[in-house]
């Protein structure tokens, strides 16, 4: 089994329909163990073994902005490749 990353996004969410969006294509994205949206923190919390550009691209196609990330403490970049 490969190794289990936490990657943390801060993403601009300004309602539950945001969060709900960010939580209905993190919920059926297949290898995510565990995910949390948060709507009064702007965060999404994911636990997983995919790829961090995987994440951050499923997020992105929500629309929302996503301001920074970290994947396993480690400052990331929030470019999504088109």
């Amino acid at each position: 089994m490969s190794e289990t990353h936490t990657y943390e996004f801060n993403v601009t969410m300004t309602c539950g329909g945001c969060s709900g969006a960010i939580d209905r294509v993190l919920k059926k994205l297949e290898g995510v163990e565990s995910y949390e949206v948060s709507l009064d923190n702007q965060t999404a919390k994911v636990v997983t073994a995919l790829p961090y550009e995987t994440v951050l691209t499923k997020i992105a196609k929500t629309g929302k902005k996503i301001n920074s990330a970290t994947a396993d403490g480690v400052p990331q970049s929030v470019e999504v490749s088109v």
